[in-house]
Formats: structure tokens, C-alpha cells, sequence
């Protein structure tokens, strides 16, 4: 493997890594590796760093729903442009190009279900290229990005013995 996939591997696993640290596990030059993670930054390789919250436990209203959207695509630039409309509106968390049944996976965050189906009917529906979406709202998530978010239940009770 090279050194480059080998950043890249590592990164996606602990994005907060020290680079003196990846240098050691990798056995190389910390210096190389600022310039490895640089270029690849520039180049657009490493598109940005996230941080995985557990928002269920911080009290925090927050929403999430993944909505199926169904297009016609614009002849000679596909769905690109319609993919673009969508993603530049904060409330998008990411869109993808998805084969079946429907054509658009989109993901978005709001406050309350409400707020989420009112950007669905207001904004996304009134696309003159949407032919249709579903909304599936997430109601609880078990695992995100890698990160386990909820733990398996442990019965720490003493057996009852007659």
C-alpha cells in the first residue's frame, strides 16, 4: 500500500490524529506527511474532517431524514445539476447518486419533522425536474460514519435464585 492510501486509511478511521503520531505509525517522516495530507487537501482528496455526535444525548433537538427523490435528468449534464440546486441548501447534509428505484438520496437535518416536511414540500417538491419523494424519517441511530452510538444493553441484575 502506498503511503498516500495509507494517510488516507488512517485518517478516516481517527481524522483528529496527530501528525507526528501518524508519522511514527507509519514509519515515516513527519514531514512528508503534513505535505501528503496538504496535497491531498489541494487536490481535493481529503474533502473535509467531521466530528460524530450522539445528539440524543446532548438535549438538543435535532431531526434527521433521508428523502428518496425521483428526477428527470437534464439531457448532456445528467443529474448533476439538479444534485447541485439540492445540496447548496443548509439544510442538506449530503446527496448521492443512488441506482433503483429512486434516482436522489438526500439526507437533511432540521429541528423538528416539521421543519424537515416543510423543506420537502416547499422547496424540494417545487423542483420542476422532481417527480417525486418519500420521506423516512431517523428515528434512532445504532451506528454512524464507523461509531457505534448505541451500546448493547447490559442487564447488570443479580439472578434470582429461590
Amino acid at each position: 500500500m502506498d503511503i498516500r492510501n495509507e494517510i488516507l486509511a488512517t485518517l478516516e478511521r481517527n481524522g483528529r490524529i496527530d501528525l507526528a503520531e501518524l508519522a511514527v505509525l507509519l514509519a515515516t517522516d513527519e514531514s512528508e506527511i503534513a505535505n501528503e495530507v496538504q496535497a491531498m487537501e489541494s487536490e481535493g482528496i481529503i474533502c473535509g474532517y467531521h466530528t460524530i455526535i450522539d445528539w440524543s444525548k446532548t438535549g438538543k433537538e435535532k431531526v434527521s431524514a433521508l428523502i428518496e427523490v425521483r428526477v428527470t435528468p437534464k439531457r448532456g449534464i445528467g443529474f448533476d445539476e439538479v444534485a447541485e440546486r439540492i445540496y447548496k441548501y443548509p439544510e442538506v447534509a449530503s446527496v448521492y447518486l443512488m441506482s433503483g428505484g429512486f434516482d436522489l438520496m438526500v439526507i437533511i437535518e432540521g429541528k423538528t419533522m416539521q421543519e424537515v416536511a416543510q423543506f420537502v414540500t416547499m422547496k424540494l417538491s417545487t423542483f420542476e425536474t422532481v417527480l417525486s419523494t418519500a420521506t423516512h424519517f431517523i428515528l434512532k441511530k445504532y451506528k454512524d460514519h464507523g461509531a457505534v452510538l448505541a451500546r448493547k444493553y447490559e442487564d447488570i441484575r443479580e439472578p434470582f435464585t429461590p
